[in-house]
């Protein structure tokens, strides 16, 4: 997401009438929109590599894979964001077709301009999903993969998963994912201690 906020606030109705119209897609933060920015290449592969690696493992299972054009309605639509990819197995999900409300798990693949805010204000605001289960932090930047995974008592446990020979564990969808698969016909050149770069200023609607 790459800020500036419009110059007044708007309704979720508002927003949603919109957003359906717009070229640029937006996320919505309790009354302002925010515009989005494109993604890499690298950004783009490893988010269809992850797509087929989901569908594939849960082609027998109930639970749904979207990438990047459904939004995740958060707070009774306080919020709204576009993960880069969001798995739901909850029924319920299907009477909306623009939003998923009930999501399992959620997968950003980072950048340079919006790690920060996936890493922080992002994750608080997804934390409020009581059915969310795992947060999915992808670099495509470095072969490394970070799973925040939910316990008992609302707390989040984390596991880092580096290099090419790694196999990612999502415990909520029971899947094992290889770091070579995620990365498949990548070559990255890994970065010791990425700055965070301070987000790129666009307009809203």
């Amino acid at each position: 997401m790459i800020a500036v906020k419009s110059d007044h606030h708007i309704s979720p109705e508002e927003y949603l009438e919109r957003e359906r119209h717009s070229p640029i897609k937006h996320e919505y933060l309790d009354g302002d929109v925010y515009a989005m920015a494109g993604t890499t290449k690298s950004h783009n592969i490893i988010s269809l590599n992850l797509a087929l690696l989901l569908r594939t493992g849960l082609k027998n299972s109930p639970c749904q894979t979207f990438i990047a054009d459904i939004k995740v309605n958060i707070d009774n639509q306080k919020y709204y964001f576009y993960p880069d990819l969001v798995v739901t197995c909850d029924d319920q999900d299907d009477l909306n077709a623009y939003a998923v409300t009930s999501p399992t798990i959620i997968i950003e693949v980072l950048s340079e301009s919006t790690e920060s805010f996936d890493r922080g204000k992002k994750f608080q605001y997804y934390r409020k999903l009581s059915s969310l289960q795992d947060y999915i932090l992808v670099s495509s930047q470095d072969y490394v993969v970070e799973i925040f995974h939910r316990i008992e008592g609302d707390r989040w446990v984390l596991e880092t998963y580096q290099g090419l020979s790694q196999v990612a564990r999502i415990e909520s969808l029971d899947l094992n994912i290889p770091l070579a698969e995620i990365y498949a016909t990548l070559n990255l050149t890994p970065v010791e201690n990425p700055a965070s770069e301070e987000e790129e200023k666009k307009p809203g609607f």
